[in-house]
C-alpha cells in the first residue's frame, strides 16, 4: 500500500532525529497536473504529471539546512536526513532561526470550511480538450481575428502535509481547473495579441469556455491600429486586469525580509499614511473557495485576517518567525516555503477597498489620459519606489476611449502614486487579489 503523506513526514522526522538533528520539520507533497492544448481544432499537446516530493529542514543550534528528494523509500529518506545534518554542521549560524513554540501552533483547524478542493471527480482529458476547442472556436469566430495562438484546458490537484518536532502535524488538499485562450488579430506587422482565462477551485464556478474565447478575440481586435500616445503628464487608469500589480509592489515593500534588509521603499513608513484616507488593504487567508486561502502557514502557525493598511495608514509588516525575531516583532503567520527552501514571508489573499464609481465613471473624470490594459518590462527600484514600465492600452479624450496605443512608457514614484490612487468598483471578488481599476491623477508618459 502506498504511504500516506503523514506517514512520509513521520519517517522524515524519525530519520532526522536518528541522524542527530536537534529539531526538524518535514513537508510532503503529492500532486497531479493535466494540460491539454489545441490548435486549428485539433489536439496539439497533452501533458500529465504526477509525483511526490519530500522536503526536510534540520536544525542544529542556530544552524539549519534544507534538502529535498522525490524518492519515498525509507533508505533514501535516511540518506537525505544524514546529508541534511552534515550540511547543517557546515552552515553559518543564524541567531533568528528556530521552530515555533508549542503555544504558537495552529489549533482546532477547520480545513473543510475553506473549500480548497473540489470533491467532484478529476475531469477526463476529453473534457479538458473540449474546453480548449470551444474557447479556440469562439475566439476564431470574432471578426478580425486571424489566428488563435493558444487555447488550453487544464486541471491540477495537490496535497501537502507538514510535521515538525515541536508537535505540529496537519495537511490539506487543493484543486484547480482552468481555461485560457490567446488570440491574434490583424496580419503582418499590424498584428496584435490579447488573452482571457479563468481558473477556479470548483469546476462549476468556472466561466464558460466560449465566453473566454470570445473575450480574448474581442480584446485582440480592439488593439488593432495602435499608435503612440502623446508625451507629457497625464492621468493614468490601470485596468482591473493589471491593477493588482501596483498592489503587488506595496505587498513586496511590506515584506519583513525586505524591511529587515533595509531595501523597502516603505521601510520608514510604519504608522504613516501610504494610501488615501478611507482605503484599506486587508489580508484574509480564510476566504472560502479562493486559491490563496490556507488554514496554517509553513511553520504551523495559524493564519489570520489582518489590516496591512488601515484607513490609509501602514499598520505592520508581513512576517514569518525568523524575520519577526530579527525585527523584534511577532510573526503574522505568513511563512511560506518550497520543498527545498526554508520559510520566508509571503502574503495570502488581499483586498483593496473598492470605490463607488465604475471604470467608465473614472474614464469620464480623467478627461484626457491613458487607460493601461497591459504592461511589459519594468525598471522599479525596491528601495526608492521609482517606477517605470512599458505600457499599452487606449488613449482617452473627453472621457471616452479614442484609439488603442502601444510602445509607450509610464513613470512615477510609488510613494506619490499610491497616495493618490482612486479606486473603481469593478474588482472580481473571487480572486486572491481583489483590486479594482485604479486611477492615478498624474504620471509621466513617454510616447511621441
Amino acid at each position: 500500500m502506498a504511504q500516506t503523506l503523514e506517514q512520509l513526514a513521520e519517517i522524515m522526522l524519525d530519520a532526522a532525529k536518528a541522524a542527530g538533528a536537534e529539531a526538524a520539520d518535514a513537508m510532503a507533497m503529492r500532486g497531479t497536473s493535466v494540460s491539454i492544448d489545441v490548435r486549428e481544432g485539433k489536439l496539439e499537446q497533452a501533458e500529465r504529471s504526477e509525483g511526490v516530493d519530500l522536503g526536510l529542514r534540520v536544525l542544529l543550534g542556530q544552524r539549519q539546512a534544507n534538502v529535498s528528494i522525490s524518492d519515498t523509500r525509507a533508505e533514501s529518506i535516511a540518506v537525505m536526513a544524514e546529508r541534511a545534518v552534515a550540511m547543517a554542521k557546515e552552515a553559518p549560524e543564524d541567531p533568528y532561526v528556530g521552530l515555533a513554540k508549542a503555544d504558537q501552533l495552529a489549533q482546532d483547524l477547520d480545513i473543510a470550511a475553506l473549500e480548497l478542493c473540489d470533491p467532484t471527480d478529476e475531469p477526463v482529458a476529453a473534457s479538458l480538450q473540449e474546453d480548449a476547442m470551444t474557447a479556440e472556436a469562439a475566439a476564431k469566430a470574432v471578426d478580425g481575428v486571424s489566428q488563435v495562438q493558444s487555447a488550453t484546458g487544464g486541471y491540477s490537484s495537490s496535497e501537502v502535509f507538514l510535521a515538525a518536532t515541536n508537535g505540529f502535524a496537519a495537511g490539506y488538499a487543493r484543486s484547480s481547473r482552468g481555461i485560457y485562450a490567446t488570440a491574434i488579430a490583424g496580419e503582418g506587422d499590424a498584428m496584435e495579441r490579447d488573452y482571457d482565462g479563468d481558473s477556479r477551485i470548483f469546476q462549476n464556478d468556472l466561466r464558460d469556455a466560449a465566453e473566454i474565447g470570445t473575450s480574448a478575440g474581442q480584446r485582440a481586435v480592439e488593439r488593432l491600429n495602435a499608435r503612440k500616445p502623446q508625451t507629457g503628464s497625464f492621468p493614468v487608469l490601470f485596468d482591473e486586469r493589471i491593477s493588482s500589480s501596483l498592489i503587488g509592489h506595496v505587498l513586496a515593500a511590506c515584506n519583513g525580509g525586505m524591511v529587515a534588509r533595509g531595501s523597502s521603499w516603505l521601510r520608514d513608513k510604519l504608522g504613516q499614511q501610504v494610501l488615501p484616507e478611507g482605503l484599506s488593504l486587508i489580508e484574509d487567508p480564510k476566504r472560502a473557495r479562493v486559491s490563496g486561502s490556507r488554514p496554517f502557514d509553513a511553520e504551523g502557525l495559524p493564519t489570520m485576517r489582518r489590516a496591512i493598511i488601515d484607513n490609509g495608514v501602514l499598520t505592520g509588516w508581513t512576517l514569518d518567525l525568523a524575520t519577526a525575531r530579527k525585527l523584534g516583532m511577532a510573526s503574522t503567520g505568513n511563512a511560506a516555503r518550497g520543498i527545498s527552501s526554508p520559510p520566508s514571508p509571503s502574503s495570502w489573499n488581499v483586498s483593496l477597498t473598492q470605490g463607488d464609481q465604475s471604470r467608465d465613471d473614472l474614464l469620464k473624470d480623467m478627461g484626457t489620459g491613458l487607460l493601461v490594459t497591459s504592461m511589459i518590462g519594468s525598471t522599479i527600484s525596491p528601495t526608492t519606489g521609482d517606477y517605470s514600465r512599458g505600457a499599452a492600452g487606449f488613449w482617452v479624450e473627453n472621457g471616452e476611449i479614442a484609439y488603442p496605443v502601444n510602445e509607450c512608457t509610464i513613470a512615477g514614484n510609488l510613494h506619490d502614486m499610491m497616495r493618490s490612487i482612486v479606486p473603481a468598483n469593478d474588482a472580481r471578488t473571487y480572486l486572491s487579489r481583489v483590486v479594482p481599476s485604479l486611477l492615478i491623477p498624474g504620471m509621466t508618459l513617454a510616447g511621441n
